[in-house]
């Protein structure tokens, strides 16, 4: 693993600032959709969770579906981010590509835990290198797991410090949301998703740059 987070780059087109409010921009009038799609959302991957402490042979389950709603929401974001139709029938567009989406999850958990058993930081590098994985993967149906973590781990070379800075932004929102009863995540996670889609078609644009100059 890369642990030089502060390579230098010739092109970095937009502040953290900035995605945000184009993130901003992009949610203007849309949120009635988003809200109930992250609803929906939030309700299962919690479900999945809670089932998996309670019955534990369900985190079989939870591992399988994990994937297919995580590439979901990555297809919903990603919609958000480029203005196009949007359908809470997308959340689940994730299984028509279920064993991409299931084997990039199961991998990106393996990767992580076996970085974060040397130490945390090592752990939160992993989690940050992989974590345009389903965004790759909604883009690109023909990629497979491991070419859509291997790419993700590639884009992000030289911007994992500015994507950490990034979501340490959110972290007075989270707490503000977890003093509603997390009643404020359904308006947050959509923040955070469409955000991140910024982020990721920013660090295209800047490589594409990079390679150039």
């Amino acid at each position: 693993m890369n642990y030089n987070l502060f390579k230098p780059l010739k092109i970095m087109r937009k502040d953290n600032v900035v995605l945000m409010q184009m993130a901003r921009e992009s949610l203007k009038g849309k949120w009635s959709i988003a809200i109930p799609t992250f609803l929906i959302y939030i309700i299962i991957t919690a479900s999945l969770q809670g089932i998996g402490e309670v019955f534990p042979l369900a985190n079989l389950i939870s591992l399988i579906i994990s994937g297919p709603i995580a590439l979901g929401i990555a297809i919903f974001s990603l919609n958000i981010a480029r203005d196009k139709e949007l359908k809470v029938e997308q959340l689940f567009e994730g299984f028509e590509n279920f064993w991409t989406s299931v084997g990039a999850y199961i991998l990106m958990l393996i990767f992580i835990l076996l970085w974060s058993i040397l130490l945390i930081i090592p752990g939160i590098i992993a989690a940050i290198s992989y974590s345009m994985t389903f965004l790759i993967i909604a883009e690109d149906e023909s990629i497979d797991a491991i070419g859509a973590l291997k790419k993700s781990k590639e884009i992000m070379y030289g911007h994992k410090w500015k994507y950490f800075c990034l979501m340490l932004r959110f972290i007075g929102w989270a707490l503000i949301c977890i003093l509603t009863f997390g009643i404020g995540f359904i308006l947050l996670l959509p923040y955070i998703q469409v955000t991140t889609v910024k982020f990721y078609e920013d660090i295209q644009v800047a490589n594409l740059a990079n390679q150039t100059v």
